[in-house]
């Protein structure tokens, strides 16, 4: 008992030594042909990159970073004088060493105690010499677009390229399936869409084909891609592949934008990091959005994710803020029905915006001197003299309270479309229509649904046009 006893308290402290031993991070760093510099240890983080651990080499160029707490794991930085930097795997081995020359760090870096950043520096080796060589046959091709020999040749050899190139990242990703590597190598394949067979006699089979191909690239874009791996967040692959899927994958509108976002959520296993990572990146990326109509996916995202508690990152204030925010945008989404506005007008009569029986309403907020107003309704004037025989109503409102400038604009300008006056808000079109500035301009179909917001004066034309032709 006694020996067994000895044994195991051995054994524990010999584990406790080495846990000691290995706590934290110790990162060596020989860079011999730069002396007395400061280098950095950053990190990506999203589509940026910060700073994690600052170190001044000595006379001989080497130092050691390092830290108690073990760093997130994922793609580091070595920053070096003059903007230069290296990459390399943070993975939880974080005692190693690594040397390289200043004047020549890609071809030089060398790591020890680190297999797996050896294979990282071999394979960034090949696929920049790989990109090199598909960069270099797309160039061709651009100077040969003329001839058509030319052109069909190069054409072959880049897609025999491209399918070496996949086969190589296939390969690395199969060698490393079990680390960090073959997790990134995995993520960058591109996807493979196979060639769908369309019966014959099929109405439209180039639309039916699209249809499918969208489709399926839709669905399974995220195949090698693990939305649960947190170390994908400090690279900046998760970032890119993000906005490449809601940028040019899905069709920009509303409904199937919402739609992707209710399946791509699962996709992080509950995930407290990935689980915030997406919603500030989709919050971001759509409230900076110009696109029409993407303040329905802000309002979505807005209930579902930061009005509703499963926000817990952000303050009292900013929630607050942002509930004001929806709030004016929650009336006036496109597809909606718009709010009938009853008012006074410069005919002494009540109008109401529903009551209007044309296939268009513009429904136009402005000021007799604003001026980007004295702009644009000049412009909107003489296009409303042209249509509005041709299926076209004007409903006017004035924003501002002083009824004797408002009259002698509209006398000054002959302005014979519908004007509204309610100088006391008392429809609440401020709330309604979100106007925080003017001019701003609505365009509703015959039911008085919103079909087109926020339009610029030159826009409407073309927009009535387009939409006559492919949703009439």
């Amino acid at each position: 008992m006694r020996k067994f006893l000895q044994i195991t308290v051995l054994l524990f402290l010999s584990i406790h030594t080495y846990s000691q031993e290995k706590a934290g991070y110790e990162i060596s760093v020989t860079i011999s042909d730069i002396s007395d510099s400061t280098i950095f240890l950053a990190y990506h983080y999203g589509d940026r990159q910060y700073l994690s651990d600052t170190l001044k080499l000595d006379g001989k160029g080497q130092g050691i970073f390092k830290g108690k707490e073990k760093l997130p794991e994922g793609i580091y930085m070595i920053v070096l004088p003059g903007r230069k930097y290296f990459e390399f795997l943070m993975t939880d081995n974080q005692h190693f060493s690594l040397s390289c020359l200043y004047n020549d760090f890609f071809r030089t870096l060398k790591f020890s105690g680190s297999p797996l950043n050896t294979a990282f520096t071999d394979y960034q080796r090949q696929w920049s010499q790989m990109q090199q060589k598909a960069s270099g046959i797309a160039n061709r091709l651009q100077q040969n677009k003329a001839n058509s020999d030319s052109l069909r040749i190069l054409s072959g050899k880049q897609r025999e390229y491209e399918s070496e190139m996949k086969a190589y990242l296939r390969t690395v990703a199969g060698k490393n399936s079990s680390n960090f590597l073959g997790v990134l190598v995995k993520s960058m394949i591109p996807l493979e869409i196979p060639e769908f067979s369309i019966p014959a006699g099929t109405n439209n089979p180039d639309s039916v084909r699209w249809y499918l191909r969208y489709n399926y690239n839709k669905d399974h874009f995220f195949d090698n891609i693990d939305l649960t791996d947190e170390r994908l967040l400090r690279t900046p692959i998760l970032q890119a592949r993000l906005e490449v899927f809601f940028k040019n994958v899905i069709i920009q509108s509303p409904d199937s934008i919402n739609k992707e976002i209710d399946r791509i959520f699962p996709k992080t296993g509950n995930n407290p990091k990935m689980f915030q990572f997406l919603s500030v990146f989709l919050f971001n990326h759509f409230r900076q959005s110009e696109i029409m109509g993407h303040d329905a996916v802000l309002v979505k995202l807005a209930d579902d994710i930061y009005l509703s508690g499963k926000a817990d990152w952000i303050t009292e204030e900013f929630r607050n803020d942002l509930h004001r925010q929806v709030e004016l945008l929650r009336h006036n989404l496109l597809g909606m029905t718009a709010q009938n506005l009853v008012m006074d007008s410069y005919k002494g009569i009540f109008v109401a915006l529903h009551d209007i029986e044309k296939e268009f309403t513009v429904l136009y907020f402005w000021e007799p001197n604003c001026g980007h107003c004295n702009e644009a309704t000049p412009k909107l004037k003489a296009w409303y003299e042209k249509a509005k025989n041709d299926g076209v109503e004007i409903f006017s409102v004035c924003t501002t309270s002083n009824r004797q400038e408002w009259a002698d604009y509209i006398e000054k300008h002959g302005l014979t479309w519908i004007n509204g006056w309610d100088p006391n808000r008392q429809t609440h079109f401020d709330y309604y229509y979100n106007v925080q500035a003017t001019p701003l301009i609505y365009i509703l179909d015959k039911n008085k649904k919103i079909i087109a917001k926020k339009l610029s004066v030159d826009d409407i034309p073309s927009f009535i046009d387009n939409y006559r032709k492919y949703f009439r």
